[in-house]
């Protein structure tokens, strides 16, 4: 059996910078708030903390800091993902290192390799390791969409443990072929209430670096078989999953922490400023939902 990381939500957290790098500070105060509001695992270095531009001594420090200064009290999940092999190896055997609880591997970008260069990636990497592997399928960002048979596949390898999984049709076929104990996290937050019905486990999120207590809710409130309570949830938190989606995330969702007084920094490049009419949609949004 395939011990699940964990359940509910996750948090896909942000990197926060100033005019000197990381602002490690502000960093620390977030992973505080997340425990406190019920945030029940970290993912930190993905997508939404800007593993693309965090240079490898950067990507290297953050995952550190954050198991420490989390020190075990929820799980912490390093985004070690690459489209070249070697470098997602080393940075995987860096982060068991130091103790991360579970891996984050993204489907490999720009090569455009085959489904069965796929599996020869993350095979490699599993087995580069002992930590537990989430696959992470993200069609709209690498271009490339990994098949559930592929997956399948991979399941079978004993550390890989789950995927989080950003195409929604996928979801029923890898249940089906994966089986209850492979863990299915979904990666879009417009989508967790139907993705648990499906047998999901939870969701690695970006709404919750602003309502990390209402996502953890929506979550909790299903496994407990509070259908209509996940229900209603699902439902308030859609047009504030579309304003942090307005643009290229993570801008959105920065903009909406500083507006909130998180004070967080903006995006390197070459993500920009959110433009004026879609931040005053944000701000619209934001208000209506309470934050502002």
């Amino acid at each position: 059996m395939k011990k699940k990381i964990f359940e509910g939500s996750g948090v896909a957290i942000i990197t926060p910078f100033n005019d000197n790098g990381i602002n490690y500070d502000k960093f620390e105060e977030l992973i505080e708030w997340h425990i406190a509001e019920g945030t029940d695992a970290i993912i930190v270095c993905g997508t939404t903390g800007e593993s693309a531009t965090l240079p490898i001594e950067e990507h290297k420090s953050l995952i550190k800091f954050c198991v420490d200064k989390v020190n075990h009290r929820i799980p912490v999940i390093a985004g070690a993902g690459s489209n070249d092999t070697r470098h997602a190896i080393n940075t995987s055997q860096f982060a068991e290192s130091v103790g991360v609880d579970g891996l984050l591997s993204v489907v490999p970008y720009y090569n455009k390799t085959t489904q069965k260069g796929l599996y020869a990636h993350f095979e490699a990497i599993a087995k580069s390791v002992s930590t537990p592997v989430i696959l992470y399928n993200v069609p709209g960002r690498t271009n490339l969409d990994m098949s559930p048979s592929i997956v399948k596949e991979l399941s079978y390898i004993d550390n890989i443990v789950g995927i989080k999984e950003c195409n929604f049709n996928h979801v029923g076929e890898i249940r089906n072929l994966c089986g209850p104990d492979f863990a299915i996290y979904s990666g879009e937050d417009a989508n967790v209430l139907p993705l648990l019905a499906m047998g999901g486990q939870g969701v690695i999120s970006v709404m919750a670096n602003i309502i990390p207590k209402d996502t953890h809710e929506l979550c909790a409130r299903f496994m407990a078989g509070d259908i209509e309570g996940a229900r209603l949830l699902q439902l308030k938190v859609l047009d504030l999953v579309k304003a942090l989606f307005i643009e290229t995330s993570p801008s959105p969702v920065k903009k909406a922490m500083n507006l909130m007084g998180m004070e967080v920094g903006g995006c390197r490049l070459p993500l920009v400023p959110m433009e004026l009419k879609n931040q005053s949609f944000l701000i619209d949004v934001l208000k209506a939902y309470g934050l502002l």
